[in-house]
C-alpha cells in the first residue's frame, strides 16, 4: 500500500513529488512531504499551510527547535511508517510534537501520546535510561524543562539513590597517603561496582556523564532529600575527576580557553555543593580541587571556601597537600604561601577542643611544610618567619620539641646564605632552644651557619638539662638502690655513684665552654665596635670562629669521651 517505502533519499522524499507536496528545510537538509498527511497530524502545519499555499515553507519553520533525525521521525509517523523510540530521542521527539500541535486535540493516537506513553513506561522507570535521555536533552535544555520532562526524570533518579545511595558510588576513604601510595590514592575514590543480579538494566549508567546545568540541581535536591552525604561527596569527586582535575595538571594537552571556562563552572558549581560537615572528603581530595580552582583562576568565594574546609581539618593533612603551586607570570615563590597562611588562621580560629593535640600536629605539619619549602631560593625571610610564628604562638604551653624547626632553619640558612648577620638572628629568633633533643644541639653545636648567639643559647639550654638530669638522679637514686637492693646491692650503688660523678664532670666542662664563649663573644663584639677594617675583621673573625669550633668538638664528650677524635658529619634530623 504505499507505506513499505524507505526514507532515504538525499532529499527525503516521502511521497513522490506531487502538487500536493511541500518543501522544508531543516538544519541545512531538504524534506519534500505530503501537504495533507502533515495538516492532518500537525494543528501548526495545518494553519501555516492554511495560511501560506506556496509550496516552499521553509522560512516560516526556521526556529524548530530539533535535529533533522528527529524531524525525520515526525515525518515518518506523519506518512505512517513505523518509528522507533529510544531513551536517546524521546524527549526530543516530546519536544517536537509539542512544537507542531501533535496532540489528541488535533488528532486521536497522535505522536504526543505515543512518545508520552513510551517515556512514561519504558524511560521512568529505568535508572539508566533516564540518564540517556538527560543526556539527550541538552541541546533542548529549556523546551525540555518547560514541559516537565527534566523534572520527571530528576525525580525518578532522586528516588533511586534514596532506595540505594551506592548508585552514587561508594563513600570515599579519608586515608592520608605518601609519595609511595599512588595507588591508594587512585583507590581512595572509586566509584562503585557492585551491581544488581538479574536484572537486564546491569550497565550502570553513571550520573556524573551529566553536564553540570543538569547534574548541579538534582545533587542539591538529593541534599534537600536527605539522601546521605558521604555518598553526595563521593558522586561530586567522581564528578571533578571526569570534568576537571584529569585536564588541569598541564603538559602539552592544557585545556583550550572554551575548556578552561567550563571547568572553571563546574569546580564554582561543586565547591557550592559540598557537605560543610568536616571528614567527609579526604584533605588531599580538597587540595586538589584548590591547586584546580587557582590554575584555572576561579572566584574567590571558591578558593575562599575551599580554603576554609581544608582549614578546619588540617590536622589530617599531609606537607604534599600544602605544596600548592604558585600561579601567574609575577609570581615570587614556588609556593602559594600566602594560601597556607589563611589556611593555618582558619584552622586556629575554629579549633575548640580543649586537647591540644591537634595544635601539636599541625605544627608540626607546619615545621615540616617549613623544611619542605625553605631549600627554594625566592622563599622571602619575612614568608618563613610569619608561617614559623603563626605554629609557635598556637603551640606555646606544649610540650612539642624544636627538633622539626631546627631543620627547617639549617636548610634555609644553607640555601640562603646571602643573609646578612641580623637577618640570621631574626631566622633563629623562632627557634626554642630549651625544646631541642639532644641530638639536635649535638648537630648546631658543629654548625657553622647558625649565629653565635644561638649557638651560646643552646649550650645553656644543655647545661640547664644535665643539670636537671643530675639533680633527679640524686633525689631518685635512693629510692632506686632500694628497690635493687636484694638482686646487688654493692653494684648499683656502684653505678650510681659514678654516673653522679660524671654528671657533675660534665656540669664543670660545659660551666667552662659557656664561659669561654661568652669571652670569645665579647672580644668579637669589642673588635667590630673599633671600627677595624673589613679585612681585618672578617679575619679575625674566622680565627675565632675556628677556636670555637675547636672548643665545641668537647661537647661531645658526654657520648664520646676522647675530645680529639676527629668530628664527623652530623645531619639535621629528619
Amino acid at each position: 500500500m504505499g507505506k513499505s517505502k524507505s526514507i532515504g533519499s538525499s532529499s527525503r522524499k516521502l511521497m513522490h513529488a506531487s502538487s500536493s507536496d511541500v518543501q522544508l528545510n531543516i538544519c541545512g537538509l531538504p524534506f519534500s512531504l505530503n501537504r495533507e498527511l502533515l495538516a492532518a497530524r500537525s494543528s501548526k502545519l495545518a494553519a501555516l499551510l492554511k495560511e501560506n499555499p506556496e509550496d516552499d515553507l521553509s522560512h516560516l519553520l526556521g526556529d524548530i527547535p530539533v535535529d533533522s533525525e528527529t524531524f525525520e521521525i515526525v515525518a515518518r509517523f506523519c506518512h505512517g511508517f513505523d518509528i522507533n523510540l529510544s531513551p536517546e530521542n524521546v524527549i526530543k521527539v516530546l519536544c517536537l510534537a509539542h512544537y507542531l500541535g501533535m496532540s489528541e486535540i488535533h488528532s486521536t493516537n497522535n505522536l504526543t501520546k505515543k512518545a508520552c506513553f513510551y517515556f512514561q513506561n519504558n524511560v521512568l522507570p529505568s535508572w539508566n535510561k533516564c540518564i540517556k535521555a538527560l543526556r539527550s536533552a541538552e541541546n533542548i535544555l529549556q523546551q525540555a524543562a518547560d514541559l516537565a520532562l527534566i523534572d520527571a526524570c530528576a525525580e525518578s533518579i532522586i528516588a533511586k539513590v534514596m532506595h540505594d545511595p551506592s548508585l552514587l558510588g561508594e563513600p570515599m576513604r579519608n586515608v592520608t597517603t605518601t609519595d609511595d601510595d599512588c595507588e591508594n590514592d587512585e583507590n581512595a575514590y572509586k566509584p562503585n561496582v557492585r551491581r544488581r543480579l538479574f536484572v537486564l538494566d546491569w550497565k550502570s549508567e553513571d550520573l556524573t556523564l551529566l553536564s553540570i546545568p543538569l547534574y548541579e540541581p538534582i545533587i542539591r535536591a538529593m541534599v534537600h532529600r536527605k539522601v546521605p552525604l558521604e555518598y553526595v561527596a563521593s558522586s561530586l569527586f567522581h564528578y571533578l575527576n571526569k570534568w576537571v582535575f584529569s585536564d588541569t595538571k598541564g603538559g602539552e594537552d592544557d585545556p583550550s580557553t572554551y575548556e578552561k571556562n567550563s571547568q572553571r563552572v563546574i569546580i564554582e558549581a561543586v565547591e557550592r555543593l559540598l557537605p560543610q560537615e568536616t571528614g567527609l572528603i579526604p584533605t588531599s581530595l580538597l587540595s586538589q580541587m584548590l591547586q584546580s580552582t587557582i590554575i584555572l583562576d576561579a572566584d574567590t568565594e571558591c578558593k575562599t571556601g575551599l580554603e576554609i574546609r581544608i582549614g578546619k581539618q588540617l590536622d589530617q593533612a599531609t606537607v604534599k597537600d600544602l605544596l600548592i603551586p604558585a600561579q601567574g607570570y609575577a609570581k615570587e615563590e614556588r609556593y602559594d604561601t600566602e594560601s597556607v597562611k589563611r589556611i593555618l588562621k582558619n584552622f586556629y580560629s575554629n579549633y575548640a577542643s580543649t586537647d591540644k593535640s591537634g595544635l601539636v600536629m599541625v605544627a608540626e605539619l607546619v615545621d615540616n611544610f617549613l623544611a619542605e619549602v625553605s631549600s627554594d631560593i625566592d622563599l622571602k625571610l619575612n614568608t618563613f618567619l610569619s608561617l614559623a610564628e603563626l605554629s609557635q604562638v598556637a603551640t606555646g604551653g606544649t610540650n612539642r620539641n624544636s627538633d622539626g624547626m631546627y631543620r627547617a632553619i639549617d636548610i634555609y640558612l644553607d640555601k640562603h646564605r646571602y643573609l646578612t648577620d641580623w637577618e640570621r638572628e631574626e631566622v633563629c629568633r623562632v627557634l626554642d632552644c630549651s625544646k631541642m633533643s639532644p641530638e639536635a644541639s649535638e648537630h648546631a653545636a658543629h654548625n657553622e651557619k647558625l649565629p653565635v648567639r644561638v649557638m651560646v643559647q643552646i649550650l645553656f639550654s644543655v647545661q640547664l638539662k644535665l643539670k636537671d638530669t643530675m639533680s633527679k638522679k640524686i633525689q631518685g637514686g635512693p629510692d632506686n638502690r632500694l628497690l635493687k637492693l636484694e638482686e646487688d646491692e654493692e653494684d648499683v650503688r656502684g653505678t650510681s655513684s659514678n654516673e653522679e660523678e660524671m654528671m657533675k664532670t660534665e656540669m664543670e666542662k660545659m660551666g667552662s665552654k659557656v664561659v669561654e664563649l661568652e669571652k670569645e663573644c665579647d672580644t668579637m663584639r669589642r673588635e667590630i665596635q673599633r671600627g677595624g677594617s673589613q679585612h681585618k675583621n672578617q679575619k679575625g673573625k674566622t680565627s675565632i670562629w675556628k677556636e670555637m669550633k675547636r672548643k665545641l668538638g668537647c661537647m661531645t664528650s658526654l657520648h664520646e669521651p676522647n675530645c680529639h677524635v676527629k668530628k664527623k658529619k652530623v645531619h639535621p634530623p629528619k
